[in-house]
C-alpha cells in the first residue's frame, strides 16, 4: 500500500482546492444568469399582459392611483379608450397584389385608394403600397415615412387583408417569377373581374407597376366608391411626426387670423413638363426644354408655349396670381401661404406678388431650421405639410388643377364644402392679356373675374360625367359625391332635378 508524505497531499490539495473553487464560481454565474433572465422574461410577460388587458379594460386600473400624476389621471379623463380593432373579413383569398404607385404624394394617394378597392372587388390580398422613387423628385420616401402603417392595416382588415411584405415563398430572391403588368387606365369593375381577375388562377401574385387613373370616376358600384372615400379620408393617416408639424403651422397661422392656402405651381418639373414657359427668359425656357429631353416618360417634347397657355392647359405665373387675388377682392392684409415646393425664379418672381399681399408665408419662414431639417430632399412629406395646411385654410385657391388641387377640394368638401376657388384659367388667361393691352379697364377686368367665378367656389354640385373621355370629365377624389350624401342616387343633397349631366 502507497502512503504518500505528507508535503505530497498538501500540494494536490493545492491543486484541487482552485479547481473546485472555479467550479462553484461558474455554477453561481449560471444560477444568477438563469435568474436574471427568468426575471426579465417574467416582467415583459406580465407587462405585456397588462397592455392588453388594459386596452380593453382600461377602468380595471383606476384603482392603482398611488403611482399616477394629475397630469396622467387627467389624461385618463378626458381622452377616450382606444376602440377595439375591426373584426377581420373573412374571405377566400384568390391572390397577392403588388403595386408600385408613380407620380407625386397626391398622385400615389389616390392610386392607394384604388388598388385598396380593386383588391376588395377581387379578393385579394393587398401588400403595403411601394411609392415612386425614381420620378422628378427622386423622393426615397417609403410608405411608412409618410403614412401611419399601422392604422392603414388596422382600420381597413374588415374589408381587405393588408400586409406589409409579401411571403417570402413569392420572393424572386427565391426564385418566384410574378407577373408584372400595368392596368388600363379608366377601367371598370368589369374590365378587373372579367381581364384581371383570371390571371390569378395562373399567377398567386400580380404586380402593377403603374397605378395613376387606373380605376374609373363613374359607373362604380356604391360600396366601392364609399370605400374609396374611407381610405382616402380615414385610412391613409399622415405619421404622428408629419402630423404634428403640419398641425403646428396651422396653429401658427390661425393665430396670425385668417388665411389663404395658394398653390402656386410654378415649379421646375411642371413648367418642364407642361412647356409652359410664359413669363421666363429664354435661357430659362431652353433650361426647361432640356430638362423635358431629360425625362423619357414625359412624352411631349416640342411645345408651342403660347398656344398651351390660350387653352388654359399652363399654371399661372405668379405676377398673374397676384392679378387674379386683387381682383377677386382678397384684402391686401390677409396671409397668404405658398403651398408648394422652391418656385421657379425664386424671389424675383416672387416679387409682384409679395408687393401685392406683404404677408406671404412659407414653411421655412415659420419654423426652425431644425424642424423642417428631417424634411429636406422628401419631396412627399413636404407635401404632406402643404396638404395639411391647405385643407385647414379659410380659402384654397390652386393656380393648376393637378392632383394635388383636385385632392384637396376633394377633402375641403368632405369636410364641409369648405371655399376653393377653382380657376378657370382658358377664361383667365384671355382677361389677363385684354386687361395688359388696355382693352379692360381694372373695373371691368375685376367684374367679369368676379362673375366668371361665382359658381366655381367648391359648392355642391353634381360630378360631371362625359362618355368615353374619363380624362375631361370631373375627378371622382375631387368630388366624392357619393360620400357626401345619404342615398344612392344624392337627390337627398342636390334634389332631383339637379342631375348630372352626361355630354
Amino acid at each position: 500500500m502507497e502512503v504518500r508524505s505528507e508535503s505530497e497531499v498538501h500540494v494536490r490539495s493545492e491543486k484541487v482546492l482552485p479547481l473546485q473553487g472555479q467550479m462553484i464560481q461558474r455554477t453561481r454565474l449560471k444560477v444568477l444568469f438563469i435568474r436574471v433572465c427568468s426575471s426579465i422574461l417574467i416582467w415583459t410577460c406580465l407587462v405585456q399582459l397588462i397592455a392588453v388587458w388594459e386596452l380593453y379594460n382600461p377602468r380595471w386600473f383606476s384603482g392603482f392611483t398611488g403611482y399616477t400624476t394629475k397630469m396622467s389621471v387627467h389624461v385618463e379623463e378626458t381622452l377616450p379608450s382606444p376602440l377595439p380593432p375591426l373584426p377581420p373579413r373573412n374571405y377566400t383569398n384568390n391572390g397577392f397584389l403588388q403595386v408600385s404607385c408613380n407620380g407625386g404624394l397626391n398622385q400615389m394617394r389616390a392610386a392607394i385608394c384604388d388598388m385598396v378597392t380593386v383588391a376588395r372587388l377581387l379578393n385579394l390580398t393587398l401588400v403595403v403600397p411601394e411609392l415612386d422613387k425614381t420620378s422628378f423628385w427622386a423622393d426615397p420616401s417609403n410608405f411608412d415615412d409618410i403614412f401611419d402603417v399601422r392604422h392603414f392595416i388596422d382600420s381597413l382588415r374588415d374589408e381587405v387583408r393588408i400586409i406589409k411584405r409579401l411571403p417570402k415563398r413569392f420572393s424572386r430572391r427565391y426564385g418566384y417569377q410574378l407577373l408584372e403588368m400595368p392596368p388600363v387606365s379608366w377601367s371598370n369593375e368589369k374590365y378587373y373581374l372579367q381581364q384581371i381577375l383570371p390571371l390569378f388562377s395562373k399567377h398567386q401574385v400580380i404586380h402593377f407597376n403603374r397605378t395613376d387613373a387606373r380605376l374609373a370616376n363613374n359607373g362604380i358600384h356604391l360600396e366601392l366608391q364609399k370605400l374609396r372615400c374611407r381610405v382616402n379620408f380615414q385610412a391613409l393617416k399622415f405619421t404622428p411626426d408629419i402630423e404634428a408639424l403640419g398641425e403646428k403651422l396651422v396653429r401658427m397661422l390661425q393665430e396670425r387670423g385668417p388665411f389663404v392656402a395658394l398653390h402656386l405651381r410654378y415649379e421646375m418639373d411642371m413648367l418642364a413638363f407642361s412647356g409652359c414657359t410664359h413669363g421666363c427668359t429664354e435661357e430659362e425656357a431652353e433650361e426647361l426644354k432640356r430638362l423635358r429631353y431629360a425625362f423619357p416618360w414625359w412624352r411631349e417634347k416640342e411645345i408651342v408655349s403660347e398656344e398651351k397657355r390660350s387653352q388654359g392647359l399652363c399654371p399661372l405665373t405668379p405676377e398673374e396670381a397676384a392679378l387674379i387675388l386683387q381682383a377677386l377682392g382678397f384684402d391686401k392684409d390677409i396671409q397668404i401661404y405658398i403651398a408648394s415646393g422652391d418656385i421657379y425664379g425664386g424671389e424675383r418672381r416672387l416679387a409682384s406678388l409679395r408687393a401685392a399681399f406683404p404677408k406671404i408665408v412659407k414653411k421655412d419662414m415659420l419654423l426652425e431650421p431644425g424642424e423642417l431639417q428631417h424634411f429636406q430632399n422628401h419631396s412627399s412629406q413636404m407635401a404632406a405639410l402643404d396638404f395639411i395646411v391647405s385643407t385647414a385654410s379659410n380659402v384654397f385657391v390652386p393656380t393648376y388643377d393637378g392632383n394635388m388641387a383636385k385632392v384637396v377640394e376633394g377633402h375641403r368638401r368632405y369636410l364641409g364644402f369648405k371655399k376653393t376657388i377653382r380657376l378657370d384659367r382658358k377664361k383667365l388667361v384671355e382677361l389677363l392679356d385684354l386687361h395688359q393691352n388696355g382693352t379692360l379697364t381694372w373695373d371691368e377686368f375685376t367684374a367679369t373675374v368676379r362673375q366668371s367665378h361665382e359658381g366655381r367656389m367648391g359648392q355642391l354640385a353634381r360630378r360631371r360625367v362625359i362618355a368615353d373621355k374619363p380624362k375631361e370629365e370631373d375627378y371622382f377624389y375631387a368630388n366624392p359625391q357619393e360620400c357626401l350624401c345619404e342615398s344612392k342616387t344624392c337627390d337627398d343633397l342636390f334634389g332631383p332635378d339637379n342631375s348630372t349631366a352626361v355630354q
